[in-house]
């Protein structure tokens, strides 16, 4: 079984690597890659049978929740669900439009057809899909979500956040989760994380792979040009991937609950929950890319 950890103050115990499910959202979306219903159940059930146990998903990832409640609630006990608020979508004849706005109506639309589409009565983890700490007080919203959790409708709140707004939604201490961007070719929010750790909230990472770094199929040549002017190939142990190395990096910060993880290929399923086994760097290792990456994106 994959190394499970307890998610903060939500006291949920989640498997060191989750789910992001971006990638099921089907066609006529954004991006390149694509995958139908029966690649996408294929996928899903295999998540759990690795024993991957949380799963992130949202309004406006397409068909994202609606296979997730098709393929999957027959085994909703082997999983938490979490989701976001805050989406505005459309889906135009050939593209999904998206937008995200903080009004009441829109958060409640939202939990009620993610129910429906999820096809389960309550939501593990409901989370705010950005905004600001001012706002979403301003309209209310924070005891909106309260309401939904005295109701047994969501169980936890979170926030998926980033610079410039995540400072100010830590210091609300109201968010059960904060789900914040971080990697070795992105460590900006590598103190944020550390403060809203402390704070007692769970910590989920997105973008912990960092796309696959330079072995990515698709390339991002900021974090490409990240890679190599750190010379993290100098870093690698023999034996180990490129990828293992940003994920175990990831794994290894000391408030990394868990990292979700996007991908519809099942070779890389498989590598990514082997090197989540593995679990942190060695301590050396760990410290030496931090320095390298740290000197070189300041």
């Amino acid at each position: 079984m994959l190394p499970r950890v307890i998610l903060g103050r939500t006291g949920l115990r989640v498997s060191c690597l989750g789910y992001g499910s971006m990638g099921i959202r089907g066609p006529k979306t954004w991006g390149v890659r694509t995958v139908n219903d029966e690649h996408a159940e294929k996928i899903l059930n295999a998540i759990l049978d690795m024993g991957i146990n949380f799963i992130d998903t949202s309004p406006d990832y397409g068909l994202s929740e609606t296979r997730i409640g098709r393929f999957l609630s027959s085994r909703r006990d082997e999983y938490y669900l979490a989701t976001k608020c805050g989406c505005v979508y459309t889906q135009h004849k050939d593209h999904l439009e998206i937008d995200h706005q903080w009004r009441k109506e829109v958060i409640e639309r939202n939990l009620h057809e993610s129910l429906q589409r999820l096809q389960t009565d309550h939501i593990d983890l409901l989370q705010f899909h950005g905004g600001d700490a001012e706002t979403l007080e301003r309209e209310g919203l924070l005891s909106q979500l309260q309401d939904f959790r005295s109701q047994g409708l969501i169980h936890h709140i979170g926030v998926s956040s980033k610079i410039p707004n995540l400072a100010g939604l830590i210091d609300l201490n109201f968010f059960d989760t904060f789900q914040i961007p971080y990697s070795c070719l992105s460590p900006e929010h590598g103190d944020l994380i550390t403060r809203a750790g402390e704070s007692g909230a769970g910590i989920i990472i997105r973008g912990g792979i960092a796309h696959g770094g330079p072995d990515a199929e698709i390339q991002r040549p900021v974090l490409n040009d990240l890679w190599h002017e750190a010379k993290l190939d100098e870093l690698i142990p023999k034996g180990m991937t490129r990828a293992e190395l940003i994920l175990r990096y990831t794994l290894s910060h000391p408030y990394c609950h868990t990292t979700i993880v996007g991908t519809c290929d099942p070779q890389h399923l498989a590598e990514n929950v082997t090197a989540s086994r593995l679990g942190q760097l060695p301590e050396p290792i760990y410290r030496e890319i931090s320095a390298r990456t740290q000197r070189e994106s300041e």
